[in-house]
């Protein structure tokens, strides 16, 4: 897969997800926007999960540990450079090595995570964990 279609098909979702590592608690319209972002995408909770821990965590929880890194908001391009450069490069071991040590990338935001999840699922009509 090539850098364009990485963005055309997961730029505005990556982007809709990124506050989740921010310093501040989500509110009510942050994850009205996840949730309509989400749906237009038409993911299955697993999809999600792995967007969330592969594609996603690998570099936004480096930028969260990061002293320098950005706590406030994000500068969209270049988010976006870093996860396509991630994301080409997820392919074999390094797909099977995040996998693996997704849970240590994952684990500072999973509460905001799991606050989604439940609300992406009450939205389409499930039970939430």
């Amino acid at each position: 897969m090539d850098a364009q279609t990485l963005v055309d098909e997961r730029g505005e979702l990556w982007l809709a997800l990124a506050p989740l590592w921010l310093e501040r608690e989500p509110g009510e319209r942050d994850y009205a926007r996840m949730i309509e972002v989400i749906e237009r995408h038409d993911l299955t909770v697993k999809e999600l999960e792995w967007v969330f821990r592969l594609e996603l965590a690998p570099v936004l929880g480096r930028q969260q540990m990061s002293m320098v890194g950005e706590w406030r908001r994000f500068d969209d391009y270049k988010l976006m450079k870093q996860l396509v450069a991630h994301n080409l490069r997820l392919t074999g071991w390094r797909r099977r090595s995040w996998a693996l040590f997704s849970g240590l990338t994952t684990m500072m935001t999973r509460h905001r995570w799991n606050e989604l999840i439940a609300r992406v699922m009450v939205e389409r009509g499930e039970a939430p964990p």
